[in-house]
C-alpha cells in the first residue's frame, strides 16, 4: 500500500531527547518498510527513516534555536503541502491530534487519526462530534473513557524496534525514573519510594517550560535533601538501554489518566520490570507479576520495591516482544489500512483486547 504518516513537528523522527509520538512514528513507519509498504513520512528534515520523507521544516520546533517561530504555521504548512500530494497515497495517517479535521473532510474515509494525548479536556466532545467522519485510533481503552461515542476503528498499543534496545539479564542495585518532570508524572513520589525502600534513585527527564516552577519549588529541595537521588536530565535513545537496563525497576508513579506510557515497554524491552500506579493505562501495558507489578499506595509501592527481583527479567523481555515490538504494531495498523481501503481480512483482529480499566482515583 501507498501510505502516508504525519507526524507532529515538535521533536525530530525519532527525537534526538525526550519525545513520544515521533518515537512511535518512527518504528511505525520502518516497520511499515520492512514489511514491503511504500511509506511517506512527513517530517522534519532532521528525520532519520527508512521510508521517504517529506521534509516541511528545516529543524524540529523544540530544539530549533530561532527566538521567534510557530508551531500553528508549520503544522499549517504540512497539512498544506499534504492536501496537495494526498492523491498519491491509498491512506492518509495523522499523528497531529485534530489539527486536520477542517481540511480533509472530503477524504476522511482514507485517514487514520491515532490519538496519543488525553482525552479527558472540556472543549474535546464538541469538536469530535463535529467531524465524526474521521476514524480514529486509540493506543489504550482506557484513553476512550471521556469520548466513548467517538468513531472509535481501533486500539493499537504502542510498539517499539526490539533491536533498539539492549537487554541486560541482571540488574544493578538501583532504581529508575525516566520521563518528564511534571506533578502528574510524580517524581516526588518516586524520591520518597526510592528514600523509604534504601536504593539509589537516577532520574533521567526532562523539564518543560510550563514545569519549571514545579521543579524548582518541589523537586530541587528535594534533590538537595537526598544525596543518593541523582538528576541525569534529558537523554536519548543512544544512553537508555544502559540507563534502563542497569535499574532493578522503572518507578512509573503516575497521578493521572495516561494515555500509554510508552517509556514503561522501553524498560521492558531492556528486560527490567516496571512498578506502576493502577492508574490510567497502566493495568493494559503491565502483565502484573510478569512484565512488573502494580500498586495503589506507597507502602505497595516501597514493598514492590523489594519483590520485584523475583520477576524473571528474560520473561519480561518476551512480555514486550510478543506485545509491543514495532511490527505488531505495523501489522495491526495494515489490518486497519485494508479495512479502511475495502481490503481487509476478514480473519485479522488486530484490536487489543485488554479489559476496560477503572479511571484514575487520588492516592496518599
Amino acid at each position: 500500500m501507498k501510505i502516508a504518516q504525519i507526524a507532529p513537528l515538535y521533536e525530530a523522527v525519532p527525537p534526538r531527547l525526550y519525545g513520544g509520538t515521533e518515537r512511535v512514528v518512527a518504528h511505525l513507519a520502518n516497520a511499515l518498510v520492512d514489511l514491503g509498504h511504500e511509506v511517506t513520512l512527513f517530517a522534519s528534515a532532521d528525520t532519520s527513516t527508512r521510508a521517504e520523507l517529506a521534509p516541511m521544516r528545516a529543524q524540529a520546533l523544540r530544539l530549533d534555536p530561532a527566538p521567534l517561530k510557530s508551531d500553528l504555521a508549520s503544522h499549517l504548512h504540512m497539512l498544506g503541502e499534504l492536501r496537495q500530494r494526498a492523491h498519491e497515497f491509498d491512506v492518509l495517517h495523522f499523528h497531529v491530534d485534530l489539527l486536520h479535521f477542517p481540511f480533509f473532510e472530503d477524504m476522511a474515509q482514507r485517514t487514520i487519526t491515532t490519538l496519543h494525548g488525553r482525552l479527558d479536556i472540556a472543549d474535546l466532545p464538541v469538536v469530535y462530534r463535529r467531524w465524526n467522519r474521521y476514524p480514529l485510533v486509540s493506543i489504550s481503552r482506557h484513553q476512550r473513557k471521556p469520548l466513548p461515542l467517538a468513531n472509535w476503528l481501533a486500539t493499537v498499543p504502542h510498539g517499539l524496534d526490539a533491536s533498539t534496545y539492549r537487554f541486560e539479564p541482571r540488574s544493578g542495585d538501583y532504581l529508575a525514573f525516566l520521563g518528564r518532570i511534571s506533578p502528574e508524572k510524580r517524581p516526588d513520589r518516586a524520591i520518597e519510594i526510592a528514600r523509604r525502600a534504601g536504593l539509589p534513585l537516577k532520574i533521567a527527564a526532562k523539564i518543560d517550560a510550563a514545569d519549571a516552577t514545579y521543579f524548582e519549588q518541589v523537586i530541587q529541595p528535594l534533590l538537595r535533601d537526598n544525596p543518593w537521588v541523582e538528576f541525569v536530565g534529558e537523554i536519548g535513545d543512544a544512553e537508555k538501554s544502559a540507563f534502563l537496563g542497569g535499574a532493578r525497576a522503572l518507578l512509573f508513579p503516575i497521578d493521572w489518566p495516561e494515555p500509554f506510557g510508552l517509556v514503561m515497554i522501553e524498560a521492558m524491552a531492556c528486560g527490567t520490570p516496571v512498578i506502576g500506579w493502577r492508574c490510567g493505562s497502566v493495568p493494559e501495558v503491565i502483565d502484573d507479576g510478569t512484565s512488573g507489578l502494580i500498586v495503589e499506595d506507597m507502602d505497595q509501592a516501597v514493598a514492590a520495591v523489594h519483590a520485584v527481583n523475583q520477576l524473571d527479567r528474560r520473561l519480561v523481555r518476551e512480555a514486550f516482544e510478543s506485545r509491543f515490538s514495532a511490527r505488531a504494531m505495523a501489522g495491526a495498523y495494515v489490518a486497519q489500512y485494508r479495512r479502511l481501503t475495502g481490503q481487509e481480512d476478514r480473519s485479522s483482529n488486530s484490536s487489543a483486547t485488554a479489559p476496560e480499566v477503572a479511571l484514575c482515583s487520588e492516592f496518599a
